[in-house]
């Protein structure tokens, strides 16, 4: 292949397997062809060819699966609502989604992250749940949650099968207060696994905090979403008077 003038050889396979996967010629789950065959196709080195779909996996056009190859992911974008009173499954049931949990583990252990202090943690073991939230069987959210450990067993069975914030109002707690952190971040090892993408990809990641009715009962947790699979859209009221500010 000759590459165009300025342009690396890794950047001309890219942007060749980029217009192949745009006119269908590698479509939407389809397996590429090996980097062998890829470099004897373009007539470069399979170093060459492995540069160029490193660079397409972390822009979320491929995804890499361990000992199966190399596939055109789908490009999907799940919208969820930012309203703490609305769960996940609202929202994938708004938009026609069949949504379904993953129970990964039960645990018992510390909020060590330090992104968390913006939302004032407690600093003893907690419970932590960790789950994957499908919608359509697709994987769009790696989600860990602490509570304390006041959680009876009969609620902890129910996480199996249901989101968190509706099983505690199923027993009667009360939110009163959601506080969000939202921001980029490198994918965990955990969200690397679970949706196929590379060390380094970028995901959106929503740390927060829901506060209820007994002031030391709140769960706190973390999503992480890749950054071309999720986004969130909030509601604000405009008719809402600002507070006034001291003279």
């Amino acid at each position: 292949m000759a590459g165009q003038i300025g342009t690396a050889l890794h950047e001309t396979v890219r942007q060749e397997i980029t217009r192949r996967v745009r006119s269908a010629e590698y479509g939407i789950g389809q397996s590429l062809p090996s980097a062998a065959s890829l470099a004897e196709d373009f007539g470069v080195s399979k170093i060459t060819v492995k540069r160029a779909l490193r660079d397409l996996q972390s822009a979320g056009i491929l995804r890499s699966v361990r000992g199966l190859g190399t596939f055109v992911r789908e490009q999907r974008r799940f919208i969820r609502d930012l309203d703490f009173s609305l769960t996940s499954y609202d929202d994938a049931l708004r938009l026609g989604l069949k949504p379904s949990i993953h129970l990964i583990s039960f645990t018992r252990e510390k909020i060590h992250d330090p992104a968390f202090d913006v939302l004032e943690p407690p600093t003893g073991l907690m419970l932590c749940v960790r789950k994957v939230i499908f919608a359509d069987d697709t994987p769009i959210m790696y989600d860990t949650s602490y509570l304390p450990h006041s959680v009876s067993d009969q609620v902890l069975e129910e996480f199996r099968e249901k989101f968190i914030s509706d099983v505690l109002r199923d027993h009667g707690t009360q939110f009163t207060k959601t506080k969000l952190l939202i921001d980029a971040a490198l994918a965990s090892e955990d969200a690397q696994q679970t949706f196929s993408i590379p060390n380094g990809y970028p995901t959106l990641r929503r740390l927060y905090r829901l506060s209820t009715s007994e002031e030391s009962f709140s769960v706190f947790g973390v999503t992480e979403s890749p950054f071309d699979g999720l986004a969130c859209v909030v509601e604000l009221d405009a008719a809402q008077k600002a507070p006034r500010r001291r003279k």
